[in-house]
């Protein structure tokens, strides 16, 4: 089965991918992202990859016939692909060159470019799962891309949010808070010379860092080389910065939110930016969604935003310390 149910109650669809549950778990000793698999090319830097347990297609089957007047179905259109960042099973964003971070934000560019190219296809979500933590089976390093034929919930409330803003105070939402937090400084970690990394004043999770882009630009396409180079960077120190707070490669959901495509313009009220969802609340305690956040979306910080971006400062410049070495 796999098709998209609507949810009444929340204005949105719901993916319905119950062939996933078949997924097989791979054996210890062998890794489909490996060279010498047979799935990938024996020599690659970056790549992408058709996944191949998809929840949409370009090729839906038709939806079991369980709608009616009320319940609503729609084929699950789409594209699910991985990419691949190195051929290397243990390798981690820190250790990968300038370089070959540069690569792989050009990739992202390039897929983004052609699931847009389909139509169909409303939103391109840029994404990357890390760790147990968050459920992660396999370590080989790797993100996804989405092509969905719908505009998810939360992007549709950025959208709302953001538009309003702008027909208000005539200004991008997303600089103003950019402006905000650099004027306020308590809660920046670090900055590019186009991008900067901070902890929001509302952050709902100790850790949650945002990567804003300090040019207004709406799609990763928009930025030129020195841009996509910059972003590059900002990413894997992100990276190393988290993985220097306790001390071992730490967990992660990281999201990238650009524009939507194919639909109606958003104008100059959208802004590129990056969101991390770290799942660790201290070095070792889960910072579990109850029931307040999965049951009424009304999030809880247990922690001071002020005191853990003092933390990720820290952690940054320990990072920045083995940089020298």
């Amino acid at each position: 089965m796999a098709e998209l149910r609507w949810h009444p109650l929340t204005q949105d669809w719901v993916m319905i991918a119950s062939h996933r549950q078949a997924r097989p778990q791979m054996p210890k000793d062998w890794c489909p992202f490996c060279p010498g698999s047979g799935k990938v090319p024996e020599d690659y830097d970056v790549l992408k990859y058709d996944n191949d347990f998809p929840a949409l297609s370009q090729t839906p089957p038709e939806p079991d016939d369980v709608a009616n007047g009320f319940f609503r179905t729609a084929p699950a259109y789409g594209k699910c692909e991985v990419i691949l960042y190195s051929p290397g099973h243990t390798t981690t964003v820190p250790e990968l060159s300038d370089g070959h971070m540069a690569k792989l934000v050009d990739l992202w560019c390039q897929r983004f470019e052609a699931l847009s190219a389909d139509e169909k296809i409303k939103y391109v979500f840029i994404f990357e799962n890390r760790g147990e933590a968050v459920g992660v089976t396999m370590p080989h390093p790797h993100g996804q891309i989405y092509g969905y034929p719908f505009i998810p919930k939360k992007i549709q409330l950025e959208l709302d949010s953001s538009g309003s803003y702008y027909r208000e105070q005539g200004k991008c939402l997303f600089c103003e808070m950019l402006d905000q937090e650099r004027q306020d400084g308590r809660r920046v970690i670090f900055s590019t010379k186009h991008f900067t990394v901070f902890l929001p004043f509302f952050t709902e999770y100790p850790y949650g860092v945002y990567i804003f882009a300090n040019s207004h630009k709406q799609y990763i396409t928009q930025f030129d080389g020195e841009e996509r180079r910059d972003l590059a960077v900002a990413i894997k120190h992100t990276v190393g910065m988290l993985d220097s707070l306790f001390g071992y490669k730490f967990p992660y959901m990281m999201c990238m939110h650009n524009a939507p495509v194919n639909s109606a313009p958003v104008g100059e009220s959208y802004h590129f930016h990056i969101e991390f969802f770290p799942p660790m609340r201290s070095a070792d305690k889960v910072k579990f969604n109850a029931s307040s956040e999965t049951g009424c979306w009304a999030h809880c910080n247990p922690t001071c935003p002020e005191q853990t971006a003092q933390e990720l400062r820290e952690a940054y410049a320990r990072y920045c310390a083995t940089l020298e070495k």
